[in-house]
């Protein structure tokens, strides 16, 4: 399919930037869904343009109808596949945060346990599983959040995190917004300043940011 790269500067945006093809043609039979690239990633960038941007929403695949119908699967494996755009990946968030006093990266499972861990040792910050309930050994401190029928919790260590501590919160994607959304108040509730959450996708047809608030959120693609 097509992706499109969104215009972030200030001026009123140009027509989109469209990818006809990658340079060289994926085995699979699958492509992806359109991946435009964020305002916000972009205006974090030193150019208007960045071409790492380029590679990664290109690296995106999407798995229709799965894991059920109706459902457009974000698969960052694809990315991971490709070291160029896991690199990207990883240098931007890097250079977005070494310099924000952050002291814990917190990984949402499962997901972000990919992405955080690296960004953490480039930014000399101290990595801290989020989990869902029975996954973690020892003593914990959970945090409920609805879905759409029922409820679910994800869970810390107690003690992972200290008050004062300056988060960043990590995960692949945003959707809903009720998992991220628990992990920034779970780490609140231990005395914790959330600095920013952020997700390499954005699915802004679910409205997940809005569930945020304004809690600050920050995202390298979005999915159109």
């Amino acid at each position: 399919m097509l992706l499109s790269l969104s215009s972030l500067s200030l001026r009123p945006p140009s027509p989109p930037l469209l990818f006809i093809s990658p340079p060289k043609p994926s085995p699979s039979p699958l492509r992806s869904r359109p991946l435009s690239l964020s305002r916000r990633a972009m205006a974090s960038s030193s150019n208007e343009e960045d071409p790492r941007l380029q590679r990664i929403a290109s690296s995106i695949r999407v798995i229709p109808n799965f894991p059920k119908p109706g459902v457009m699967f974000q698969d960052i494996t694809t990315t991971l596949l490709d070291p160029k755009a896991f690199r990207d990946t990883i240098d931007l968030f890097v250079e977005r945060y070494r310099e924000k006093g952050i002291t814990v990266v917190a990984g949402i499972e499962a997901r972000g346990f990919i992405f955080g861990p690296p960004i953490a040792l480039d930014i000399g910050a101290k990595f801290v599983p989020i989990r869902k309930p029975k996954k973690l050994p020892g003593e914990v401190i959970s945090e409920e959040y609805t879905l759409e029928y029922g409820t679910d919790k994800i869970e810390m260590h107690v003690g992972a995190v200290q008050p004062g501590d300056r988060v960043l919160v990590i995960d692949d994607l945003i959707a809903t917004g009720g998992t991220l959304c628990a992990a920034i108040k779970l780490l609140e509730r231990v005395g914790a300043e959330v600095v920013e959450s952020a997700c390499v996708i954005e699915l802004p047809e679910l409205k997940g940011r809005d569930k945020l608030g304004d809690r600050p959120l920050f995202v390298l693609v979005k999915a159109v």
